[in-house]
Parts: C-alpha cells; sequence; structure tokens
C-alpha cells in the first residue's frame, strides 16, 4: 500500500523524430515535497527513455484516484494516520479508510435483473418468433417477433427478477444469505456485518491477510464482492472502507477537484467544501452494525482497525446511513 503525503509535477518539451513532445510526470515521497520533485524528475527522464526506446509515449499521468493499473499510487489527501491505517478523502470528498491486511468486502445489492437473464429472454423470444415464422411460412412474423422482443424484454425480465425475489428472498436476504453461507463453511473466520446504504460490508477479525492472497480472493467470490473494489485491492495492494457519507445521499455537491493534489489557487476553496460537507456529514452514520458470525477471536490489529473504523462511521448509533 502507497499513499504518498507529498506529491510534485515536472515536464519537459523535446522533439523527437521531427514531432514535439510535452510530458509530465508525477512524483511523490512521504518525507518532503523535495523529494517528490526529485522522483518527478526521475519518472520525466525515465519516459524519454522509453519514448527513445519504443517510439511512442503516454505524454500526461491520467489524473484519476485509482491508477494502481498503471503503478502510481493512491492520490488523496491524508487526513490522518495511525501506525500504517491511513485515513484518506478521496475524488468526490468522502473519507476512506486504508490498509494494507485487515480484510473488508463490501457486497453492493442488485435491485434489477442481471444482463445474463435479459439476454436469455430476448434470445428466447427470438427463438419463438422464429419457430412461428416456420410453421406459418412467414418472415413477417419472425420479424414482427424482433421489434416485439425488443420492446418486452425489460418488462419479461423484471417480472420474472419478482417471482425470482419472492422464491429466493429480497436481494438483501440472498446477500446476507451467502455471508452467512461463507461462515458456515468457514467456522474459525470471525465476520462482522455492518449494512450500508446499498448493501452490507464485512470486516474480518480473526487475521490479517494478504489483498492478492487466496484467502481474501476466495471471501470476495464467495459472497459476490463488488468487481471494481476487488481490482483496486489487487492494483492498491490494500483493503478500503469509506467511512464518511456520500455527499450527494445528505444533500452536498461532490467535491470538485477531488484528485490530489489540487493547484494552491483552490485549497481555500475546497476547506470551504469540507467545512460545509462536515456540518452535514454530523447528522448521519456510513454503516450500522448488523451482527457478527463464527468464533469471536480477534486479532489485535484488527480489533484496532474495527474501532477506529466504528467511531468515523458511527456504526453503532440509529442515525440514517447515507
Amino acid at each position: 500500500m502507497i499513499i504518498p503525503r507529498y506529491w510534485a509535477e515536472a515536464k519537459t518539451k523535446m522533439k523527437f523524430e521531427g514531432r514535439q513532445y510535452t510530458i509530465k510526470r508525477f512524483g511523490w515521497s512521504d518525507q518532503n515535497v523535495e523529494s517528490a520533485q526529485q522522483h518527478a524528475e526521475q519518472r520525466v527522464a525515465e519516459a524519454i527513455e522509453q519514448l527513445k526506446k519504443d517510439k511512442e509515449i503516454r505524454r500526461l499521468d491520467h489524473k484519476v484516484a485509482y491508477n494502481g493499473a498503471e503503478g502510481l499510487p493512491i492520490r488523496e489527501e491524508i487526513i490522518a494516520q495511525q501506525d500504517d491505517v491511513i485515513i484518506t478523502r478521496n475524488s468526490y470528498g468522502a473519507l476512506c479508510l486504508n490498509t494494507p491486511d485487515v480484510l473488508f468486502a463490501d457486497v453492493d445489492l442488485i435491485h434489477h435483473p442481471s444482463s445474463k437473464l435479459a439476454t436469455i429472454v430476448f434470445f428466447t423470444l427470438l427463438s419463438l418468433s422464429g419457430l412461428c415464422a416456420i410453421y406459418l411460412s412467414s418472415w413477417w412474423i419472425f420479424g414482427f417477433g424482433c421489434v416485439i422482443a425488443l420492446f418486452v424484454t425489460g418488462l419479461i425480465s423484471k417480472w420474472l427478477f419478482h417471482i425470482q425475489s419472492k422464491f429466493t428472498g429480497t436481494p438483501a436476504q440472498r446477500a446476507l444469505g451467502k455471508i452467512r453461507h461463507f461462515s458456515q463453511q468457514h467456522p474459525d473466520w470471525h465476520l462482522r456485518v455492518y449494512r450500508t446504504p446499498n448493501g452490507y460490508r464485512i470486516l474480518v477479525m480473526h487475521q490479517t491477510f494478504d489483498p492478492r492472497g487466496e484467502q481474501a480472493q476466495n471471501l470476495f467470490q464467495a459472497i459476490s464482492t463488488d468487481s471494481c473494489y476487488v481490482l483496486m485491492c489487487k492494483n492498491q495492494n490494500c483493503f478500503r472502507a469509506r467511512i464518511s457519507p456520500k455527499p450527494w445521499r445528505i444533500g452536498v455537491e461532490r467535491l470538485r477537484q477531488g484528485i490530489w493534489p489540487v493547484q494552491q489557487e483552490r485549497i481555500t476553496q475546497r476547506a470551504d467544501w469540507v467545512q460545509n460537507y462536515q456540518q452535514h456529514a454530523q447528522n448521519y452514520a456510513s454503516c450500522r452494525f448488523v451482527e457478527q458470525f463464527g468464533h469471536q477471536l480477534s486479532h489485535p490489529k484488527a480489533k484496532r482497525v474495527q474501532l477506529l473504523h466504528d467511531q468515523y462511521c458511527k456504526s453503532d448509533t440509529q442515525l440514517e446511513i447515507a
């Protein structure tokens, strides 16, 4: 897990094989801005060498928060740090807890039919249209069936999804059922379960984990963890949990210019936004503790992270979660 405290940017203009290039690279450091600047200049030099070797180069670092796939660390402002647990402000303004080895997993509820179900319905209708067309020797029937399929696939898929929910439970019941089933298969795991605005969060308490390790990946797969979160864990080599409300859920616009670092002239504007956001966020929680599964043994580090997480999230209150 790499979340630097200091950032800097270096750029150079050069001509190579008759073409003009402007190359910009960010550098980072936990020591000071000067070290970050040296690192940025080093990355520019490396980019020039790559251009000479490969005859092409990406001219800018993509300005996104999760750049792990490109070898960049998490570009977020560090708000607080306790040992190797780091609290950052993400791109839209909420606080996030980042830990290298205490396992968090979020499960988002699905309230609509899957694309797989819609595809099955659509091709089933097409097949029926084709059979009718062959039986009646009229391709007009098939064309009419195709048009009907386009219009009614969504309605039929929603109806089937509703019927499925009656037999297999609501999305929340199915998600909690997967968590409970995993616990039954792994009784030595200590799982704390929290309700989030759109699903559940699991905090694993009995040991620490490698974000890229088999055990973490098995849990992610078993409980259908969000695929973007799984990819982030691999790329950034850490686990992560949002510990303050999403701005738009509490009547606040998302943070503009949220990718760190921001330009100096925008610091005051950012500080004003943070103050307004914090005032609104006081009356909301980020998640609510539901129950725990498995034995009650807790790893000391996981326990420290749990206390920090619960304090920020206000998970033991009855405040509205957002």
